[in-house]
């Protein structure tokens, strides 16, 4: 099967802006863009908690897009800008927006991100399955 792109109407401010594909389908995986924490109107809040439910919001706009559910989520890979000061927070919002068991997930630390003021990207792999006809 042809990797297929998702592309959700609310997100189309930022895939006009980006050029990426918010996700691709390949079979029963979609692979999930990275996903920052900037509100709906592109701006990035100073906050780690903010910028993690906003990202977390995107990434359930597209896994609804896409036909899947939060507990689809397989993995996780979260790039972080002072890991250490924000991660309780990120657990938490993951725990309640995805609940548990919580996915694969590494987390990791890194001196930037392309997206200026970003102090959290995550990177999604979803496991759901087609349809069968």
């Amino acid at each position: 099967m042809a990797r297929q792109a998702v592309f959700p109407p609310a997100l189309a401010h930022a895939v006009a802006a980006s050029g990426f594909s918010p996700a691709i389908r390949a079979g029963d995986l979609i692979f999930l863009t990275g996903a920052t924490g900037a509100d709906a109107q592109g701006v990035m809040p100073d906050d780690a908690a903010t910028q993690t439910r906003n990202a977390l919001q995107k990434v359930l706009t597209i896994l609804d897009a896409a036909g899947a559910q939060p507990q689809d989520v397989v993995e996780i890979t979260s790039y972080h800008i002072g890991l250490r000061d924000h991660f309780d927070t990120v657990d938490a919002l993951l725990r309640e927006t995805l609940g548990l068991p919580l996915p694969a997930w590494t987390a990791v630390e890194v001196a930037g991100l392309r997206r200026e003021g970003a102090v959290i990207e995550m990177r999604i792999v979803v496991h759901a399955p087609l349809p069968q006809t």
